[in-house]
């Protein structure tokens, strides 16, 4: 179990779900994209949201910043949250209106407003569930997706409501968080998207 817990952490890690979050776009919508555009946005994101924050991460750790991957403290988070919410405001400034899709352009809005309230929780001394907040999130842009484009997602939904569920279970089991911090975390996730819903829906 604890070998589960570990993998399911490390393949569910929420540096993936700016990127998830595209690619599932791309893979979903009628639209006709031009593999240009596609390529424009999918690279620039892959690029910000996953090479520079592990890159970045090398760093905090050699200037002493941050002890491990996992960023167990309230301390520790608080420099990887403000860049990682800077990442995603050059994103919504420069990478997306260049190639703009209004369903990209909010789910990183959401994903904004998560890292946000994640950064505001911080101040009260509260630990998010980082893990949970980006699953969740990646759940509920699916339904907005299915929904928009009315489209039968039920067995990608079914699927992420298990992953959703398994990362919960994980974080638990190995004592990454507690659990309200997972609830919160689940609440953060799921209401930064549904709350985007009124300007693209």
């Amino acid at each position: 179990m604890k070998v589960f817990s570990q993998v399911i952490s490390y393949l569910l890690h929420p540096l993936f779900i700016p990127i998830g979050g595209t690619v599932a776009y791309f893979l979903i919508t009628p639209k006709y994209t031009p593999i240009e555009i596609k390529s424009a946005s999918i690279l620039p994101i892959f690029i910000l949201t996953v090479i520079i924050p592990v890159v970045t991460y090398l760093i905090l750790k050699n200037l002493g910043l941050v002890n491990s991957i996992e960023l167990s403290s309230i301390k520790e988070r608080k420099y990887p949250l403000y860049i990682h919410a800077s990442i995603l405001l050059l994103i919504l400034y420069k990478v997306i209106p260049n190639n703009y899709v209004s369903e990209l352009y909010f789910y990183f809005t959401g994903l904004l407003g998560a890292t946000i309230a994640c950064i505001l929780l911080l101040f009260f001394n509260f630990k998010t569930s980082l893990h949970t907040v980006g699953i969740s999130g990646l759940l509920m842009y699916l339904l907005n997706l299915s929904i928009h484009f009315e489209i039968n997602l039920i067995l990608a939904i079914s699927f992420f409501i298990l992953l959703t569920g398994a990362i919960i279970t994980a974080r638990l089991y190995l004592k990454a968080h507690t659990g309200i911090e997972v609830i919160m975390g689940l609440l953060i996730g799921l209401l930064s998207q549904l709350l985007t819903v009124r300007f693209w829906l």
